[in-house]
């Protein structure tokens, strides 16, 4: 039976907590010989502490916040295999860093009007902090948004001609037909299969490595997200003939905007199957009995995910203290909702904006600046004894 959760050892612990009372320990009574009570006492809680506190691995998510300075030898938490990859194809790495930059976009384009809003930390190796030990309806989001952002970054830069190792799809030559008629293959067509290869084998050798649980589903997260891009390829055309009469076309496959991709893995989201393992440990089987198998292009996850009212460090949780809030909507971005129920304060402030512009010949828009006054809501934070009892 695979384990539900990964263990981590004294290495991967930099915030395990100190046990209570050894920092008052004198160094001397420290280094004393094993048969001090205090010491060896002191050194039993370490070690539990170590044990039983989850780590927080690092990531290669963090290649999008080096920009042009990917160095392998230098991105943590990179296992052999991508390590490999990346000094083999140096250019694909820069690919796969202004993709992570965009997938990360989008994840927080996608729940800006939620309590989780796929918040990023500053200088963190794992990008999203603590949220990503809980195997939640986040994690299985992220994974998979993550996983679509590689296939969909490196596939667009092939068919730009950015990378020695692929190009425009080699498949798309010849003619084709559709429900409109034949065509010929011409143009780019995106080279979503290149894409898709590589992202496997790149994002996929970390959760590989590890035989527990959450990589089983990180796996399947990671695999619905490479197909969700493929999902949006559309055939575009051009109709050659006498005054366009379209007798003659040339036809390419080229990838949607991520736009759709994130639209589609958001309703996947909401949509996603709570799972646990089967017995022998080589799938899933659902939690409620009430609810139906999850399909290969449906998101799983085992754990429910924290409320993300208050700020809860161990759940990675920023609570929604101080988030604007729409006082008149009693959707996930109305005030009661985002609030907590706690209550929101009220700001008059003023804004510029552009207003009664005007096209003037040749070629330019000229607008007036108009000032209006809105009001601005904002959450209200927890009174301090309800956060104490979070944190």
């Amino acid at each position: 039976m695979l384990s539900l959760s990964r263990g981590a050892g004294a290495a991967r612990n930099p915030l395990a907590p100190r046990a209570p009372g050894c920092s008052q320990l004198p160094r001397t009574a420290a280094l004393a010989e094993g048969t001090n009570a205090s010491s060896r006492l002191c050194f039993a809680v370490v070690l539990v502490l170590l044990t039983l506190t989850p780590g927080v691995d690092s990531s290669w998510w963090y290649i999008g916040a080096l920009g042009a300075r990917v160095i392998c030898d230098n991105i943590p938490g990179l296992v052999n295999k991508q390590r490999q990859l990346c000094q083999r194809y140096p250019d694909i790495m820069q690919s796969v860093g202004e993709g992570a930059k965009e997938w990360i976009r989008e994840c927080q384009h996608q729940f800006r009007h939620h309590r989780w809003n796929c918040s990023t930390l500053d200088r963190d190796h794992t990008v999203f902090g603590r949220v990503m030990l809980r195997s939640s309806r986040e994690a299985a989001f992220v994974y998979a948004i993550s996983s679509a952002g590689v296939v969909y970054a490196i596939t667009r830069a092939c068919s730009q001609g950015e990378l020695k190792a692929c190009s425009c799809d080699p498949l798309k030559r010849g003619r084709s037909k559709d429900e409109r008629g034949e065509f010929d293959w011409g143009g780019c067509s995106d080279n979503i299969h290149y894409g898709i290869k590589f992202a496997k084998a790149f994002v996929d050798a970390k959760e590989k490595k590890v035989k527990d649980a959450q990589a089983l589903m990180n796996l399947h997260n990671n695999r619905c997200g490479r197909t969700a891009v493929k999902r949006f390829l559309k055939l575009e055309c051009k109709c050659h003939g006498v005054s366009g009469s379209c007798t003659l076309r040339t036809c390419w496959l080229a990838m949607s905007d991520f736009r759709k991709t994130g639209d589609y893995l958001r309703k996947k989201y909401n949509g996603a199957i709570q799972v646990t393992m089967n017995q022998d440990g080589t799938g899933f089987t659902v939690a409620n009995k009430n609810f139906r198998k999850p399909t290969k292009t449906d998101l799983v996850y085992f754990e429910n995910s924290p409320d993300y009212c208050v700020m809860d460090k161990s759940a990675g949780s920023l609570g929604t203290a101080g988030r604007v809030c729409n006082k008149l909507s009693r959707g996930t971005d109305g005030c009661e909702v985002m609030c907590c129920g706690r209550g929101y304060d009220t700001t008059r402030v003023t804004r510029i904006t552009k207003c009664e512009c005007k096209f003037h010949w040749c070629c330019a828009v000229r607008c007036k600046e108009c000032e209006d006054i809105v009001d601005v809501h904002t959450c209200k934070a927890p009174k301090r004894a309800e956060w104490l009892d979070e944190t």
